[in-house]
């Protein structure tokens, strides 16, 4: 059984390697490096969060300079990508398909029974749009008995076009309004995509390889967490065949709890540059809070879900990253009609900004104004004038 012994240091460039997050453009440029992103990541998590470009966009523009929200869509009308619902909503490539079938599986058979009138309207949901093709819930009558009780008070035909998704009778794609519409899975899946179900060591095989491949170091945790709709599944155990194989590596870093796991193949030699990025609070390196603490020493979260009066940051703040440093988090909106990207607060970490990294953010927030289509920017607050002063004179002159 092979072991590696990290510092925090060589670890959190491990990680950033991993993440996509070394350097800029680890994956190239153009809609090539977007599928780049998508493959090597195995899944992107999808937000509708709208108060900057959602999620899936903001991940890509991260890490692919000069990014088009049109690529992503374009990518799925290939049949290069698609939209599923793993451990979570987002965009994975065709190309694992078939380990998703599991997880269809397992929706299709855990919860409740469902009742004779449900399974009816499946049917009937089902049948119509194997007759008339592709549909939206807004085709379908207001079938609520009852008046709704909030935003995720569905009415029923909205409930039976999402189990129809969930258990992989349907699949959804997007109008440019990110409105979902409903299809057959024959209507978006490629003919040569394999659709044999993988057996439950493949299946937590796949889980294993594709969470630390995007995490660069994991512990079963994370693995668990991916795989966590398919219950009984082997994760545990295959991780310790691969873990005794030599496939999969022992991971200690100095002060942190293990046990931790890395690829045997990971590249620890990776070069991480001292570039900046303004990441989502739904990227792949910031979804998992507890890394973000043990091994960034950054104590984060999102705080759209913390009632109004005990934020502290703000409503959608986003991390903001140099080199392997956390410097700030930033609440903004983009005011679309204005054309203003807001800064509500531009909240600055304890650590001493050298006038390059500055330069670098300064750099980092003129491209997110572009690509949240907007044309200036403004700032509300910050706890440190001084860096706020440099950074919004720079905005004042024209580039």
């Amino acid at each position: 059984m092979e072991y590696i012994i990290l510092t925090k240091s060589l670890a959190r460039k491990i990680i950033l390697d991993a993440a996509g997050l070394a350097r800029k453009a680890q994956f190239g440029t153009g809609i090539e490096a977007v599928y780049q992103v998508i493959d090597h990541l195995g899944f992107v998590q999808l937000d509708t969060n709208y108060v900057v470009e959602r999620a899936h966009h903001h991940v890509m523009a991260a890490r692919v300079p000069g990014y088009q929200t049109e690529w992503l869509a374009g990518l799925c009308e290939d049949g290069r990508v698609y939209e599923y619902f793993t451990s979570d909503a987002g965009y994975l490539p065709m190309c694992d398909f078939r380990f998703s079938l599991p997880v269809k599986g397992a929706f299709e058979t855990q919860g409740n029974p469902l009742s004779k009138p449900e399974i009816n309207l499946m049917k009937q949901i089902l049948d119509r749009v194997e007759r008339e093709g592709a549909l939206m819930v807004g085709d379908f009558e207001n079938d609520r008995q009852e008046a709704s009780s909030g935003w995720w008070d569905w009415r029923p035909a909205k409930v039976a076009l999402e189990r129809l998704y969930l258990n992989g009778s349907l699949m959804i794609s997007r109008t440019k309004a990110f409105h979902k519409v409903y299809d057959l899975p024959l209507n978006l899946v490629p003919l040569e995509t394999d659709l044999t179900m993988p057996t439950a060591e493949e299946y937590a095989r796949f889980v294993i390889l594709r969470t630390l491949g995007a995490l660069g170091i994991a512990s079963v945790k994370e693995m668990i967490w991916r795989a966590r709709r398919v219950k009984d599944n082997l994760i545990k155990k295959e991780l310790e065949r691969m873990n005794q194989t030599g496939e999969v590596k022992t991971v200690i870093v100095e002060d942190l709890k293990g046990p931790l796991y890395m690829l045997s193949n990971q590249d620890i030699n990776s070069k991480l540059s001292n570039e900046v990025f303004i990441l989502s609070p739904f990227d792949i390196l910031n979804v998992f809070r507890h890394r973000l603490k043990d091994f960034f020493n950054f104590d984060y979260q999102i705080e759209c879900f913390v009632p109004a009066p005990k934020r502290r940051y703000g409503y959608f703040s986003l991390p903001v990253l140099a080199g392997d440093t956390f410097i700030a988090r930033m609440d903004a909106k983009a005011d679309r009609k204005q054309k203003v990207l807001i800064v509500h607060n531009l909240h600055f970490e304890p650590v001493d900004l050298e006038q390059i990294i500055i330069e670098k953010f300064i750099h980092a927030l003129k491209e997110f104004v572009q690509f949240n289509q907007c044309r200036d920017i403004t700032f509300k607050k910050s706890n440190n004038e001084t860096y706020l002063e440099v950074i919004s004179k720079s905005f004042s002159v024209s580039d």
